[in-house]
């Protein structure tokens, strides 16, 4: 799919179709992060710091789960 770089007021913009707001799962006024890999660069709506946060979290619960267990109760 191909993207055009248009004038936003003073700033620069990319108009998104319609069916790329679709698959992406996003709407006006939804924030997206660029990740650069090895590949070139990704846009996605997800942010890479809340999924990293989410494995650590993730492996605690994991490691503790009997100290969560009795947190819990």
């Amino acid at each position: 799919m191909k993207l055009k770089v248009t004038t936003v007021g003073n700033s620069a913009g990319v108009i998104f179709p319609k069916e790329l707001m679709e698959k992406l799962r996003i709407s006006k006024g939804d924030t997206l992060y660029v990740l650069e890999t090895p590949n070139g660069f990704e846009i996605t709506p997800y942010d890479p710091e809340f999924v990293k946060q989410m494995e650590v979290a993730e492996e605690v619960m994991c490691e503790d789960r009997n100290v969560l267990r009795k947190l819990a109760q």
